[in-house]
């Protein structure tokens, strides 16, 4: 099963700040949530939907991942964008989501901090913090 396709981190970030129906779903861990961050869509009066792609720590997949998603009231008509740390979870979300029969899952590509760069060190060279999205740290 295909699905909506991939978009970078700028153009999710200006769709959902044009479109009312548009959602962000972050499918990384809790851990992830607290220690590294999140985006911050209080700018455009969105909230952040949480919703674990994996658990933490063994990487289960998590088997409540369409209903968790359908709980936060996105309707399979809306546009939902799937971020997760460098693209590939969120991806394999996007799928999993179109295959429950919403229409429009994107997979924001370099997630929310890239790959490693040449130091070993992410949030630098692809990715909503290299981009200088709006971020916060608990």
């Amino acid at each position: 099963m295909s699905y909506a396709g991939d978009i970078s981190v700028v153009d999710a970030w200006r769709i959902l700040g044009e479109e009312a129906m548009a959602h962000l779903i972050d499918v990384r861990t809790q851990a992830e949530w607290n220690f590294v961050g999140l985006p911050d869509l209080s700018d455009i009066e969105k909230p952040v939907h949480r919703v674990e792609w994996q658990g933490f720590p063994g990487g289960a997949p998590n088997p409540e991942f369409t209903d968790q998603v359908a709980a936060t009231g996105a309707k399979p008509s809306d546009t939902l964008f799937f971020l997760c740390r460098s693209g590939g979870r969120s991806k394999a979300a996007a799928i999993a989501q179109t295959a429950a029969g919403y229409k429009k899952c994107f997979n924001v590509t370099g997630g929310f901090e890239g790959d490693l760069d040449a130091d070993g060190h992410r949030g630098h060279g692809a990715g909503w913090k290299a981009a200088g999205l709006p971020w916060k740290q608990s």
